[in-house]
């Protein structure tokens, strides 16, 4: 990680005013697709620091041209989980919590806590999205899990840490204060992103399974080789076309979201219905493509050196995520009755 940012991949979303890139979102998508096929925890950990100047930029421009001043290489990560509480003091806010998945907290600077609102020690009906120096937060050793281990998604902690008044964000009215479509919707593209990461991961398991093939693998009992059965070239086909299909459909996403962004029409909310539904869509079909994948492998894939086993339970990690889960096909659905209505 420490490379690829010296390599000034990092500054891929950081504008131009502040020494980065600024590059168009479908250039951004296709990066992060070829990462995630590497390694999906690379994936994984790089769309987190894509987001971060995309989430910066909701701060006041002065407080994010003092955050930026050290250079276009500030690391960021996040926490969307409101599972804190800040209390406003004179000057600033307190805040106190212990919050999950904080993937990529090992080597950032600064991290944004959801936290929910107190006044008096009791909770309001309001939050904040707050950013606090990572030095003044505590890492539990917690991510023993399914898959992307290598993010360290640990839980962290905050005790009564004291943070500026300037560093808060109320998402519900929180605009840009950069200019450039690649800032007006963060929400919008922190959701597009899960495509290009499975699809990448899902990408790497049909590589894997042919180089598997190639290499002369015959399973136990079979009457040829994988490379020359029937059933086995129906299933690698069929898995094909389902990853061309999710290659189609992120393309086509990737390029309305910026369109609309540089149009100014790009919701600045939370994720609309159709991106949720696309993200849902093609997280599925990957997962599908994967797991395909490590079956036709057989027992070959099982050991912890295979990379299918891997690429298996990374992306059973990623369709886990909040924003690719099933129940938001009913927003998709209810807006279709909507509109069809009117």
């Amino acid at each position: 990680m420490a490379e690829l940012g010296a390599a000034g991949l990092y500054r891929a979303t950081v504008p131009k005013s502040h020494g980065g890139l600024e590059l168009p979102l479908p250039i951004i998508v296709r990066i992060l697709e070829r990462l995630s096929k590497l390694d999906g925890s690379l994936g994984w950990i790089s769309h987190v620091r894509f987001l971060a100047p995309l989430g910066l930029a909701l701060l006041p421009r002065e407080r994010f041209d003092a955050i930026m001043s050290g250079g276009p290489d500030i690391v960021g990560a996040a926490v969307t989980q409101p599972t804190g509480t800040a209390e406003a003091t004179d000057g600033g806010w307190r805040i106190t919590g212990r919050w999950p998945f904080a993937s990529g907290f090992d080597d950032a600077d600064i991290v944004a806590l959801h936290c929910v609102v107190t006044e008096g020690g009791d909770p309001l009906p309001s939050t904040r999205l707050i950013y606090a120096p990572t030095r003044d937060l505590q890492r539990e050793d917690s991510w023993h899990a399914l898959g992307l281990k290598a993010t360290a998604s640990h839980h962290i902690v905050a005790n009564n840490v004291m943070v500026n008044a300037a560093d808060a964000i109320d998402l519900a009215t929180a605009r840009s204060s950069l200019p450039g479509p690649l800032y007006s919707g963060i929400f919008q593209i922190s959701t597009l992103f899960h495509c290009p990461m499975a699809l990448g991961v899902a990408q790497a398991a049909v590589d894997d399974l042919v180089d598997l093939a190639q290499g002369g693998r015959r399973q136990f009992g079979a009457a040829t080789q994988l490379k020359d059965s029937e059933t086995f070239l129906f299933e690698l086909g069929k898995a094909q076309a389902a990853l061309r299909a999710a290659q189609a459909f992120t393309d086509t996403e990737a390029r309305r979201i910026w369109e609309q962004a540089q149009a100014g029409v790009l919701s600045s909310g939370l994720p609309e219905a159709k991106i949720l539904q696309s993200a849902i869509w093609v997280t599925q079909t990957c997962l599908q493509v994967v797991q395909s994948c490590f079956s036709l492998a057989g027992g070959a894939a099982v050991y912890s050196t295979s990379s299918l086993q891997r690429r298996l339970r990374d992306i059973q990690t990623m369709a886990q995520h909040v924003n690719v889960h099933h129940r938001h096909y009913v927003e998709a659905g209810r807006a279709l009755i909507q509109t069809q209505g009117v």
